[in-house]
């Protein structure tokens, strides 16, 4: 999948992943990772998402990274926050306090500029990503991150020939492949959400499985 395919997503406001409130997921389950208060969290392919405010509200550093320009512009915008700008290799940075996104290639992240990141958190980068590239994902975080990180992932599960992507079909033998030998895993929580997804009901998927895991990086 090319960068320019979400750029015209982003230009033409196809945005249908993104959630006009906090991810209640992340309230429920963020605090069971027992993270101390003021580490640093990943918010890898960030979007424009209101979880960053809250993961900022309660006290963390929260360092996003983004590839369209005009979805990092929208979050401060909405925010109502004036970042100040900077350069940090291919990255262009916007930070207002504790809020910093980053602006490029998620892959080009170097291990040095997340020295700081005790966690991660995942709504919509991995089920964004087409299956080769879910791969590289999994192996740009456990290559980057440090030992001892911690994570919450959310993914969906539905039927992949039912309906095209994205997001994608993420089993759980698939999240097991790709964490299993680098992250202990934990299901918080699973449960068909088909009665609660027009988009999926409209396009004829039988069945749609979410499901939240917790890490944590051997």
């Amino acid at each position: 999948m090319q960068p320019e395919f979400w750029h015209k997503r982003w230009e033409r406001d196809q945005i249908g992943f993104h959630l006009p409130e906090v991810n209640p997921y992340l309230p429920q389950f963020w605090p069971g990772l027992g993270l101390a208060p003021g580490s640093q969290v990943l918010v890898p392919l960030c979007g424009k998402s209101l979880d960053m405010g809250w993961l900022a509200g309660q006290g963390y550093r929260v360092l996003g990274v983004e590839l369209s320009a005009k979805a990092v512009e929208d979050f401060f915008a909405e925010q109502q926050v004036e970042p100040q700008l900077s350069r940090r290799g291919a990255f262009r940075v916007y930070q207002a306090g504790t809020l910093e996104v980053w602006c490029g290639d998620f892959f080009a992240l170097s291990a040095e500029d997340v020295a700081e990141c005790a966690a991660f958190y995942d709504r919509a980068a991995l089920i964004a990503l087409p299956e080769p590239m879910r791969e590289q994902y999994a192996q740009h975080l456990e290559r980057i991150l440090k030992d001892g990180c911690k994570g919450l992932l959310i993914t969906l599960d539905y039927d992949q020939s039912q309906m095209n992507g994205p997001p994608f079909a993420v089993t759980d033998p698939e999240v097991q492949q790709l964490f299993g030998a680098d992250w202990q895993l934990r299901i918080g929580y699973e449960k068909d959400i088909l009665g609660e997804s027009w988009k999926f009901l409209k396009g004829g998927v039988t069945r749609l499985d979410e499901r939240v895991y917790q890490l944590s990086k051997r």
